[in-house]
Parts: C-alpha cells; structure tokens; sequence
C-alpha cells in the first residue's frame, strides 16, 4: 500500500504589499479540489498552520520561516499560486525543486525565471489547474516525477 500523497499549498501571501495581504482565496479552492480528487491525501497551508503572520515577532516569524522551508522540501507536490511575484514563494519553489518534488505554478508569469526554471508545470488560472487535475494529469505527473526522486538516504 503506498503513502498518501503530500500536498504543499504555497502562494503569494503578503508579496510586496507593505502592510496587508492578497486575497487568499485560492487556498480553499486548491484544497478542496485536492481533497476530492486525492482522498487521504495529506495537504499543508501556511496561512491555516500560520495565521496572522504578518503580526509575529522575529522569533515567532522566524520559525515559521524557516519550518515552512523545510516542509516545502518534504512535500511531494508544491502547487504555487502566484498572480506576481513572492520571494517567499520563490524559496519554497527552490526548496521543494531541489528535494526533487513535482512542483507546479499557477501564474501569468511564465517567463519569470523561478516560475520558468523550478516550475515543472505552468497553468495559467485555477481553472486550468482544475482541468488537469480532474482529467488524472496530476496523479500522473506526480507518479512520474517520483519514479525519478532519489531514495532518502539512511
């Protein structure tokens, strides 16, 4: 029997706003079409595992940083929303790249280097990724790039 799959819901939350954050609207559309299409599966959102970090003190904030990069790099799947750029999103893109997750952006900005280069599949709206997942894509991109993820050393 295999492990349920690990969902990573990462996206633009405060971006270059300087005191507020996007609308995070596409957290619960990403979760509850994951929780339809992958039952059992485990998915992670910052914003509900964080909430109200814009008001934390550096320390609070820096471990939430910093814990939020190491699950980034545990995830399976990264699926990123970024209708701009995030430098937070950016480094979890990075860290979950390098663990070898498949990791797939929703954003305009596919020429955007960080999009363009860790992003292993680009959509350009929630509805696409919709589509995808619906039709079986995901499940299948995300067999795919674990056939090819190095073994965990021990």
């Amino acid at each position: 029997m295999s492990k349920p799959l690990r969902f990573f819901i990462a996206g633009i939350i405060q971006g270059s706003l300087p005191d507020g954050v996007h609308c995070q609207d596409y957290r619960r559309q990403a979760t509850d079409l994951l929780r339809e299409a992958f039952p059992g599966a485990e998915i992670f959102d910052p914003v509900i595992a964080y909430p109200d970090s814009l008001s934390y003190d550096d320390a609070k904030g820096s471990a939430a940083f910093f814990d939020l990069m190491a699950r980034a790099a545990e995830t399976d799947v990264l699926i990123a929303f970024l209708p701009e750029a995030s430098m937070g999103t950016a480094i979890e893109l990075w860290k979950a790249h390098q663990a070898g997750a498949l990791v797939a952006a929703v954003s305009p900005l596919d020429r955007n280097w960080a999009i363009r280069y860790l992003a292993d599949l680009v959509f350009p709206d929630l509805a696409a990724l919709e589509r995808f997942i619906r039709d079986g894509g995901l499940a299948g991109a995300a067999a795919e790039k674990a056939g090819k993820r190095p073994a965990p050393p021990r």
